[in-house]
């Protein structure tokens, strides 16, 4: 709607449109048509112009009157909550949830299915026929959170759901009918973190510990891809090794997930997004030599990826976040005595009660429109 080819002086019009409908994302209710002028150094009929099609595109509505500044009060502005809906399909093992996100970020609907591998693919596609013919003509994009490697076409590899060179996002276009864009999950999580914790001079390690593990980078706020969209893809990497090894799904023996991932140190009742009573449970039951070695084996791996990248903060998030202070003390421990030449980067949990689905919304948000969201909007 604000992208697209187009010729130099209709560029110039979207990239004012984009920064107006910005502002009135930032302020939450208190922008003015005035205010967008002095902020972009426009005239006040060119601001007044933008925000009028900015209504006509159901993206934008008035709100009340601003408060006085001794002249006729002004009409605030705020985005629309009403109409256009991102749909965020976040994929995992066993099941998959779906939310319908407003322009203010807020949640319209939910709905979740679980699965097994050899009824996923069905009831994949049942869901978004169902969020289809419910929601089509409000949705503006569709982005599918999901663990493994995407170039944001294509499922390049993912371990966990048995994908290789998947299309999936040509296959969601179809019965959707609007643009779809895959997004790997840990991607999605350090982009939540993100707004969160927005700290946008820094250089962020950050890493998912779940079902899987990843890893993904942030340096000023925004995500460094590598050249075959595969950077972070740490979960099969061979860490341990001699009698300690154990097989990992993936065939081979040793690898970090197979001694760090959640399911190796609480057990295979673990659930990517389970109940936080039950998943508290299984930590209260795991074994204290399980949770030892899993730290063991990730903080070898933290302390070469610190050494090698430099980053100011590494941030452990997932379900590793819920494992308490203890276990985040056993990784920290590994990492202490840094190597020479380099320097320990601090170590801290993930921000708690982040929805699973703003990440890979927030990221829809900027393919469709360019602009987003602040952490006020989730406040």
């Amino acid at each position: 709607m604000l992208h697209g080819d187009v010729d130099g002086q209709t560029a110039m019009r979207r990239a004012n449109l984009r920064r107006a409908l910005q502002l009135i994302l930032d302020a939450e209710g208190e922008e003015t048509r005035a205010g967008i002028a002095r902020a972009t150094g426009l005239t006040a009929a060119t601001a007044s112009s933008l925000v009028a099609e900015l209504i006509e595109n159901r993206l934008v509505v008035d709100g009340a009157r601003a408060a006085s500044t001794g002249g006729k009060r002004a009409t605030t502005l705020d985005v629309d909550p009403a109409h256009h809906l991102l749909l965020v399909l976040v994929l995992r093992r066993a099941d998959a949830d779906a939310a319908l996100v407003a322009l203010d970020g807020t949640a319209a609907h939910r709905e979740g299915i679980a699965y097994t591998p050899a009824g996923r693919d069905a009831a994949i596609r049942d869901l978004v026929e169902r969020v289809s013919e419910r929601f089509g003509p409000r949705l503006l994009a569709a982005s599918v959170q999901l663990p493994g490697a995407t170039d944001g076409r294509i499922v390049l590899e993912s371990v966990l759901l048995g994908w290789k060179d998947h299309p999936l996002a040509e296959q969601l276009e179809a019965a959707l009918q609007v643009p779809v864009l895959l997004v790997n999950d840990v991607d999605a999580e350090a982009v939540a973190e993100q707004i969160a914790h927005r700290s946008d001079a820094i250089r962020r390690l950050f890493l998912h510990i779940g079902d899987g593990i990843g890893a993904a980078i942030t340096v000023d706020g925004e995500l460094t891809p590598g050249a075959p969209a595969r950077v972070g893809e740490i979960g099969h990497v061979q860490v341990v090794f001699g009698d300690e090894a154990v097989a990992c799904r993936c065939g081979q023996r040793g690898c970090l997930e197979s001694a760090a991932s959640a399911p190796a140190m609480l057990g295979e009742d673990f659930r990517e997004g389970m109940d936080p009573d039950a998943f508290a449970g299984l930590v209260a039951r795991a074994d204290p030599g399980r949770l030892a070695h899993g730290a063991v084996a990730l903080g070898r791996v933290v302390q070469l990826l610190g050494a090698m990248l430099d980053p100011d903060e590494i941030v452990i998030g997932g379900a590793a976040a819920g494992l308490g202070e203890d276990f985040l003390e056993r990784v920290r421990a590994e990492t202490r005595h840094a190597p020479r030449g380099t320097v320990a980067a601090s170590l801290r949990a993930a921000t708690p009660g982040i929805g699973a689905h703003v990440g890979a919304a927030q990221l829809a948000l900027i393919s469709a429109l360019g602009v987003r969201w602040n952490a006020e909007r989730f406040a």
